[in-house]
């Protein structure tokens, strides 16, 4: 009979000791899974890698870790040495960079490591091929649990167990149109901060830019349509401002009423109305949601019997989870991965692609500075679509010279950009094109 987590981690911890990790990316996200190293006396941080070492030490200084345990761990400028140490069995890859996040899910799978991607922008990049190697390596290939593309898709996992077909899933953000043109220089702005306040945070002003241009969103949606099956829109996300409250009301097809151009779509619902700064009641800007639909008359009335809140015909009902806790989740992933062989989610088929936006007019010689920069930002579309564009894939737009103007709000092809140079990154994505498109 299967065990529950706890029993498996005491009977792990009885026999073999607590779960050996190796982390690589000490920022942010890596310090929130950090942060609850002390308190899971199952998990056991063997090796961190950061550019920075001295830093990472600080970090786990900061965040309360003994100096007997700071003594017990490694510390490395190098994500290769963390998978190449032998008493790593997991490795959480947390750099955010596409080009790191790839050679370091190969090399784990070359090592026979599991592997927990909180790097979405690598997965979205080229994440079926990676997905498959861990699979012939016998070894897990996972998101991070705490993020909001692995809890979509445990909603997605509950509602097709039940039985009801999907009709939405996504989650919320802050979002307005002008959002894609803002750059790193004028993005605190947004977040309510000063440029000294997010620099004594260790707040990364491209990173955060990301998340508010609208590039992380359409990244995510992309992971899950990948992971899940779902479809994504043509000509990428709504943004539409939606309460939790109506999301069974308004994320449905629009022959049914509501705003949704097919069912069994992903979406992104925002938490303030076009033009307004004060966020919706009950929105729902920190969390995930799955809308689903009643398979019969029978259901229908059971979704009324028990309270669920539905649509006017009483078909379509939703389930969400109001917020997540990122890194101080990830620890599920680990075990899972570990104890169970499981992934909390994993990417399978090529659905989604996330492409770069001119943020301004481009001309020839202006120099690409990828994800949440001054440059681009990254939409959500259909990957056939994406494939027969030829559009630049956000992740390879880094450091590639425009060689042709480019209109501001035009899609950047690859023909409009120097030759992509062969590299790993590069190889990784056209191979996955090449089996996956």
């Amino acid at each position: 009979m299967p065990a529950f987590l706890p029993q498996l981690l005491q009977r792990r911890l009885d026999s073999a000791g607590p779960i050996r990790v190796g982390v690589i990316g000490a920022g942010k996200f890596g310090a929130m899974f950090l942060n609850q190293v002390p308190f899971s006396p199952h998990l056991r941080v063997v090796v961190i890698a950061d550019l920075d070492s001295g830093k990472s030490q600080q970090t786990c200084a900061s965040l309360g870790w003994t100096s007997e345990r700071i003594a017990a761990t490694r510390f490395t400028e190098s994500g290769l040495d963390v998978i190449a140490d032998p008493e790593v069995e997991v490795v959480l890859e947390i750099t955010g960079s596409p080009a790191a996040g790839i050679a370091h899910a190969l090399a784990a799978a070359e090592q026979g490591k599991h592997i927990v991607m909180v790097n979405v922008e690598a997965d979205v990049l080229a994440g079926p091929l990676l997905a498959k190697a861990h699979r012939k390596a016998g070894t897990v290939y996972s998101m991070a649990y705490g993020d909001q593309p692995a809890l979509v898709c445990e909603l997605v996992d509950w509602a097709r167990t039940c039985g009801f077909e999907i009709v939405a899933a996504g989650k919320g953000t802050r979002y307005q149109p002008f959002y894609h043109d803002v750059t790193p220089a004028g993005v605190w702005d947004h977040y309510g901060l000063t440029a000294d306040q997010a620099a004594a945070a260790g707040m990364n002003a491209q990173m955060f830019n990301s998340f508010l241009d609208g590039t992380k969103s359409a990244i995510e949606m992309a992971a899950i349509a990948n992971a899940t099956g779902l479809a994504v829109p043509q000509d990428g996300l709504q943004f539409p401002a939606v309460a939790s409250d109506e999301l069974q009301d308004q994320l449905i097809p629009k022959a049914a009423g509501g705003v949704l151009p097919e069912s069994g779509m992903v979406e992104v619902v925002a938490s303030a109305r076009r033009g307004e700064t004060q966020e919706l009641p009950n929105n729902l800007r920190w969390g995930v949601y799955v809308v689903f639909e009643a398979p019969n008359d029978y259901a229908r009335a059971c979704f009324r019997q028990y309270g669920l809140k539905t649509d006017r015909a009483g078909r379509y009902a939703a389930l969400y989870r109001p917020y997540h806790l990122i890194g101080l989740e990830l620890g599920v992933s680990v075990v899972n991965a570990v104890l169970r062989g499981e992934a909390t989610g994993s990417t399978r088929a090529w659905r989604g692609d996330v492409v770069a936006i001119a943020k301004r007019d481009l001309a020839p010689g202006d120099v690409l500075d990828g994800e949440g920069g001054y440059c681009a930002w990254g939409k959500l579309m259909p990957a056939a679509r994406s494939l027969s564009l030829g559009a630049l894939p956000i992740g390879l737009a880094h450091k590639l010279r425009i060689i042709r103007k480019v209109a501001h709000g035009a899609i950047i092809t690859q023909a409009d950009v120097e030759p992509l140079p062969d590299v790993p990154a590069v190889r990784a994505r056209r191979e996955m094109e090449k089996q996956f498109g």
